[in-house]
């Protein structure tokens, strides 16, 4: 079931070295406050701390008691109090307002706080106007990037999405800079470095000016290659609904820092079961990657293997016994109930699935990907908001046609615009004012038709004078060009023949063979060409800020060693798990072995989400 590996892929590093780092600061951070202390967690920090420092850690280095950031008055008594938040100034406010309360009802204990991954100018400020910049000390625990899997590292930061590419708050882009850097010198140098898009070029002169500040040593290169993708490049993939399995458990599940909880739907009895999902995990590492069509049949097999397995014993003597239980016995208990656990999420899936009328739905996905049956596709979107199946769905769809489309005609954007905030409510003008401004649903302009768009581009194209960005191509910027992307490199094949979903032919498997992810396919190109030449008309079209940099510190990208076909793929603003499978696949037929890293996980739910007016 699993596919076949080409026989020369080379071995991944070994990320652990960043888990430990991370623990050994943050016990040096604690231990510079001496004695008992109780420590306060912002929540969207406790799951990433729980992989990194577990309970029994923080007890041992004097922690006493361990509290969420709940914005209440305190309860803890100790002398000594330690926060471990984000760098957020309404988190910075309520330590005041605690210390403040402190100081009014005549108690004294020390505060420390420790911003992750870096502390900012504004929450110091905020500290210094409440009068508290003597009586709180502050740290930075430089916690970077959390491994998730051999081939998975996220840093957690889901904020920088919207913080980013809509609100324009740079911020973060020096702590992605940080994380390549340290992923530099851990496993580097690196033999060349692509990238497309503007953050991806921020990040990019971050990193190169931390590695020019710091102190330059040789070392034997475990990372070959880095390409750097903004996640606006290419929005269509995370808005299409997933079909790998691993993708279907987020989307239903919520993988988070790869665990997640299943419930009694799942586990079978009236308790819900954590559980980490990552190659450790031997049944999940063979379906993970697979369109979930294929996943009952591997599940019915594997079930009669463990039962062959178990059969084994009948007419066992008591050696040959003994020898069974103690060398066979508990892999195979161990097997199956991991087995019973994924078949219970798989029938989970399926029920879930059925009742939304899922096919329908990729069917409209597969025709807006085409280009075809545009007003029965509008017809779907307008069905599904007047029943109200799914907020975040409506919206979903609403952003995949106008993207497929370069934008609505204006009377089905007003019709469409009009019917939903009848739906869900007037309160979401907001959230159009987002989605617009992202360029994720827009109106086309008077005269600003599909056809007209793309002769523009073309002409553009054609123009000796293009390399510099014209008045006229800088007023497409929020276009999505997408028709004119998609026939280019060929992202929707040609579905002349049957594509068969057990034996994948390319990276479209991941969609049931109806759209290769753009991410995927433009690293897929500028591997094969090292660079971007050749590719300029497709740059074009995504406004690109592109470019391709040979390494310096003596690494030769000629070289013919392993780590030439390591790759490193940084997505700036979240990637999803489909591109993850899409991404393995390539590398399992090229002879690449690719690692992801990430500002977070994304789907197609969690990028709505961050666009809803009342996001906070």
């Amino acid at each position: 079931m699993a596919h076949s590996v080409r026989r020369d892929c080379p071995e991944l590093p070994d990320f652990f070295l960043l888990k430990r780092l991370a623990r050994d600061q943050l016990i040096y951070l604690l231990e510079q406050l001496p004695g008992k202390k109780d420590l306060f967690i912002e929540p969207d920090l406790m799951s990433p701390l729980d992989r990194i420092a577990n309970v029994s850690t923080l007890k041992q280095h004097e922690v006493d008691k361990l509290y969420k950031v709940e914005y209440k008055p305190v309860l803890s008594t100790s002398d000594q109090l330690c926060f471990l938040i984000r760098p957020r100034i309404q988190t910075v406010k309520w330590i005041c307002d605690v210390a403040n309360a402190d100081k009014a009802a005549g108690k004294c204990r020390r505060y420390k706080i420790i911003f992750t991954p870096q502390k900012f100018y504004a929450c110091e400020a905020v500290l210094e106007e409440q009068g508290l910049i003597g009586d709180v000390t502050t740290d930075e625990w430089s916690f970077y990037l959390l491994p998730l899997d051999e081939d998975i590292i996220s840093l957690e930061l889901p904020e920088f999405f919207r913080d980013n590419f809509l609100a324009g708050d740079q911020r973060w882009v020096r702590t992605a800079g940080s994380a390549l850097h340290l992923l530099h010198s851990l496993y580097g140098p690196f033999s060349k470095v692509y990238g497309i898009g503007r953050c991806s070029k921020m990040a990019y002169e971050s990193w190169r000016e931390q590695v020019e500040e710091g102190e330059q040593r040789a070392q034997h290169a475990e990372i070959g290659k880095v390409f750097l993708i903004d996640r606006d490049v290419d929005f269509v993939t995370p808005l299409c609904s997933q079909v790998v399995y691993e993708g279907l458990v987020d989307d239903i599940f919520r993988i988070k820092c790869g665990c997640v909880e299943f419930g009694p739907e799942v586990t079978s009895s009236d308790k819900s079961m954590k559980v980490m999902l990552n190659s450790q995990d031997k049944v999940f590492n063979e379906i993970r990657n697979e369109h979930f069509s294929n996943v009952f049949g591997f599940l019915s097999q594997k079930a009669r293997n463990l039962q062959t397995a178990y059969d084994k014993r009948r007419g066992m003597d008591i050696k040959q016994m003994k020898t069974f239980v103690s060398e066979e016995l508990k892999g195979l208990k161990q097997e199956h109930r991991l087995l019973s656990m994924h078949i219970g999420a798989s029938e989970a899936i399926m029920k879930k699935k059925t009742k939304q009328d899922f096919q329908e739905l990729l069917k409209t996905e597969h025709s807006l990907l085409e280009g075809f049956e545009i007003r029965e596709s509008i017809s779907f979107i307008e069905e599904h908001i007047n029943r109200q199946v799914s907020m975040i769905e409506s919206l979903r769809l609403l952003c995949l046609l106008s993207i497929t489309e370069n934008g609505l005609l204006p009377k089905d954007y007003r019709s469409l615009k009009a019917q939903y905030l009848q739906s869900y409510g007037v309160d979401h003008l907001l959230t159009f004012a987002n989605l617009r401004q992202l360029g994720l649903l827009v109106e086309q302009q008077p005269g600003e038709t599909l056809t007209v768009m793309e002769s523009k581009v073309g002409k553009l194209v054609n123009d000796k004078t293009a390399g510099k960005l014209s008045d006229a191509f800088s007023s497409l910027a929020r276009k999505s060009n997408f028709r004119a992307l998609s026939r280019k490199l060929n992202l929707v094949p040609k579905s002349d023949e049957e594509y068969d979903l057990r034996v994948p032919r390319d990276m479209a498997y991941i969609f049931s063979g109806a759209y290769v992810p753009l991410s995927c396919k433009l690293i897929e190109q500028v591997l094969e060409r090292d660079g971007w030449t050749g590719l300029e008309e497709v740059t074009r079209l995504l406004n690109g800020h592109e470019f391709a940099v040979t390494g310096s510190n003596g690494a030769d990208s000629k070289a013919k060693n392993d780590a030439q076909r390591i790759v490193l793929v940084m997505f700036l603003g979240g990637c999803t798990f489909s591109e993850i499978s899409a991404l393995r696949f390539l590398g399992r037929e090229r002879g690449y072995k690719f690692i992801v890293v990430t500002t977070a996980i994304t789907s197609s739910s969690r990028l709505i989400e961050a666009l809803l007016d009342n996001h906070v």
